[in-house]
């Protein structure tokens, strides 16, 4: 589990988000997030029928170039 940083030098868990959050993050719109989780190209995971995804993760994943294919 990736871990975050705060202010007094502790580490706490990083927070999963929601795809109207990762679709903001993006700059892009939910139906292509949605069509991008479908086909196996964004890094996600299920709880229940909710997609989440952990922002450090995309980010990786973004910087891999891996947003052009």
């Amino acid at each position: 589990m990736q871990n975050v940083q705060n202010d007094d030098n502790n580490t706490i868990p990083e927070k999963w988000v929601n795809l109207e959050d990762i679709a903001v993050h993006l700059s892009l719109s939910e139906d292509t997030v949605r069509a991008w989780v479908k086909e196996g190209k964004l890094p996600f995971y299920r709880a229940g029928k909710r997609y989440k995804f952990k922002i450090s993760e995309v980010d990786e994943w973004v910087r891999k170039g891996k947003i052009r294919g």
